[in-house]
């Protein structure tokens, strides 16, 4: 069965986004040009990482970042780890999350909300049970229940029972608290990565019977 859309979810949520993501994108200009040319001097170019993410109903689109690794790679060619690429810089830009700004885009574009759950892998797609399956009925967020109540600090069922409820509760009054918890959380610069952790661990599944 379909799930049950509100007055706000239909009509309000899509242009409320993309006008607060072009304010953003004009307040922000100054910032955005600064951090360019900041990651062009310190990491080379391209100055954005680029990789395909689903979004709402699993559709896949290019989501946009500031890169943060270096471009390293064993002798067999395959990336080093995700600590050895990761410098100083890029980790600064990950506690302020400064990384994520060009994905204003992605929400001009309408592939993502301001509010809703993270993208995460493509890869990721036929591992998630039912339940958590659910959380790609909403597009994308820049924010989202779980980067406020541990972000990255939590486990990997902890984060999707967020988003479930995300996805069952979508409304103005939430939506907006959550976006003003956010920048709360990014001020005191909390759950970044996982625990002793560059990045998040990755996903692999859950186990037979859960």
């Amino acid at each position: 069965m379909e799930r049950r859309r509100g007055f706000y979810e239909r009509f309000v949520k899509r242009p409320q986004d993309f006008l607060c993501a072009l304010a953003a994108l004009v307040v922000l200009s100054p910032v955005l040009l600064i951090l360019t040319l900041l990651v062009r001097a310190k990491l080379g170019a391209p100055v954005f990482f680029t990789q395909d993410r689903p979004g709402k109903d699993g559709k896949i689109f290019k989501l946009y970042k500031f890169r943060t690794m270096l471009d390293a790679y064993d002798a067999n060619g395959e990336p080093l780890p995700d600590d050895v690429r990761l410098t100083s810089f890029g980790k600064k830009l990950r506690a302020t999350s400064l990384d994520e700004l060009p994905e204003l885009i992605n929400i001009l574009k309408g592939d993502m909300s301001v509010v809703g759950p993270r993208p995460l892998l493509v890869r990721y797609l036929p591992r998630y049970n039912e339940r958590q399956a659910r959380r790609h009925e909403v597009r994308p967020g820049f924010t989202g229940l779980a980067q406020v109540n541990g972000r990255n600090a939590l486990s990997w069922e902890e984060k999707f029972e967020w988003d479930v409820r995300y996805v069952d509760n979508v409304s103005f009054l939430g939506d907006w608290k959550i976006i003003f918890k956010t920048v709360w959380t990014v001020i005191r610069r909390e759950g970044i990565s996982g625990s002793n952790e560059a990045t998040m661990s990755e996903f692999m599944g859950m186990e037979a019977g859960q």
